[in-house]
């Protein structure tokens, strides 16, 4: 038998699976693509800020030399939005390029990382890579339980994800728990915080962590430019943490990882309090827009505080797939959580207006 190639723990990984482009259920269905809703990928429906797009037609004049490999520019911006030293910065092809580099930076074949069960999958697929053990945290209310998961750690545990709010159920820690989670947890442990749908938060709701980024050596908080910020195109996101642990990833984060046009887009887009604001009023009516349906069709869904919902569709274990694959011919691309272990439910992104209208008109017919 011939020697199979790489480590097995690497062959083991099943490869992420995205959301459905436009274009491929047009190919697939024989669709009109201009006619196809996509509520599938957690995008901001209104595209990238006007003043994003304006800094990068700007940039492209220097698109023939290396982007800044430091970053110099968005690290001041991000430095003086956040009110932290530069050095406490790193920055990501978007954020899911600082999660892993959380992996590789502290994570050794064998040792373990603990996670929520229903939280983001490339927790689970960043530790995998590396070689480590992952540990999956019973959920409480398809959310993180801090105590158990406090509970869980080893005496080989590197690392803790938790999500806030968390991909893909859209369940919310308030800050307090957060904060005994941290003082109690092991300081040879590093926490990441993924806060990719932090600035759809309530107001009310909204906390900020870069004061446990100064209290706390052994965190970091994750951010993206992808969802709120309308950039998602450009992979743009960024770490903070005390400069020891933003020294090892930056060690091991690629040269020019964040491109020139993302670098001046993402400079835009973080001083547009305008559009963040836009962003949010739309996906916070658009919120209500669509549980109001769900309410109407008596579906049972999860109180979300992202910018998605997830929806029960039905009782067997083929009902997300069957209802994706219906919506699917209808042109509404939605999101199928068979992979995160809730084959029952589908994750929908909330839309423009006429956006989820379509697709609420479509579930019923499809349910009908």
């Amino acid at each position: 038998m011939p020697n199979q190639l790489g480590p097995e723990y690497v062959r083991a990984i099943a490869p992420y699976q995205a959301g459905k482009p436009i274009s491929e259920v047009a190919r697939e269905f024989g669709l009109d693509e201009a006619k196809i809703v996509k509520l599938a990928s957690n995008e901001n429906p209104l595209g990238m800020p006007e003043s994003a797009r304006r800094a990068m037609e700007a940039a492209v004049a220097e698109i023939g030399r290396y982007p800044d490999a430091n970053g110099f520019a968005l690290k001041e911006a991000i430095s003086k939005r956040y009110n932290v030293p530069q050095d406490w910065i790193t920055l990501g092809n978007g954020s899911n390029d600082i999660l892993e580099l959380a992996a590789h930076a502290f994570v050794q074949p064998g040792q373990s990382v603990v996670f929520s069960q229903y939280s983001f999958i490339v927790y689970a697929l960043a530790t995998q890579a590396v070689g480590g053990r992952g540990i999956a945290v019973p959920a409480q209310k398809y959310g993180h339980d801090l105590e158990a998961m406090l509970r869980a750690i080893k005496h080989d545990t590197k690392l803790v994800y938790i999500a806030n709010p968390n991909n893909p159920t859209g369940t919310f820690l308030p800050p307090n728990e957060i904060e005994a989670f941290l003082q109690a947890v092991p300081k040879n442990v590093v926490v990441v915080i993924d806060e990719a749908y932090n600035e759809y938060l309530n107001p009310e709701l909204q906390y900020e962590s870069t004061d446990w980024v100064r209290q706390f050596p052994n965190l970091l908080v994750s951010r993206t430019f992808s969802k709120a910020y309308g950039l998602a195109g450009l992979r743009v996101g960024f770490g903070l943490a005390q400069a020891p642990i933003t020294d090892l990833l930056n060690r091991i984060r690629q040269p020019f990882n964040v491109n020139s046009l993302a670098q001046a887009a993402a400079i835009a887009a973080l001083n547009d309090s305008s559009f963040l604001q836009k962003s949010a009023k739309l996906n916070a009516d658009g919120y209500r827009q669509l549980v109001q349906a769900f309410d109407e069709l008596g579906l049972e869904y999860v109180q979300s505080f992202g910018n998605f919902v997830l929806v029960k569709v039905g009782d067997d274990d083929g009902a997300g797939a069957r209802m994706n694959q219906a919506l699917l011919k209808k042109g509404i691309i939605v999101r199928p959580v068979g992979g995160y272990g809730l084959p029952q439910w589908l994750r929908i992104s909330i839309g423009l207006s006429e956006e989820n209208a379509a697709f609420i008109a479509a579930l019923k017919k499809v349910l009908a």
